[in-house]
């Protein structure tokens, strides 16, 4: 009987085996950037309304919602291109972006607050 143990491990081999990457992620990524776009669109949208129908605070306003949105578009198109690109290459991941969101909601809530907090702080009158 032999005193070695049926697998046995060497440092100097290492098996590469190809990564499989589903369909479905590639699809999820698209997904992803389509729901994105969805929410350029809404706040675009806002932004039209204000600058359509608002005062002078309101169309500040809609110029900062219209960059906010600009914003998160090219963050959308950038992160839709990077996932691509790691996903054709088949990187394992992770394939999320902890700082892009965070940078954003923090745009969008100073935007927020110019858009209804300053006039109401100020005693404006909505004419």
């Amino acid at each position: 009987m032999s005193t070695q143990p049926l697998l046995q491990r060497t440092a100097a081999k290492r098996i590469a085996l190809p990564v499989k990457v589903e369909p479905k992620v590639s699809f999820a990524n698209e997904r992803t950037f389509l729901s994105w776009l969805h929410f350029t669109v809404v706040l675009g949208g806002l932004a039209v309304g204000l600058l359509n129908f608002g005062d002078k605070v309101g169309k500040i306003s809609a110029a900062m919602f219209s960059f906010v949105a600009v914003a998160v578009m090219i963050y959308a198109l950038w992160t839709y291109h990077w996932r691509a690109a790691s996903i054709r290459r088949g990187g394992r991941g992770p394939y999320d972006d902890r700082i892009g969101p965070t940078v954003l909601c923090v745009a969008l809530l100073r935007a927020y607050t110019f858009a209804y907090v300053i006039p109401i702080s100020t005693n404006c009158t909505f004419d």
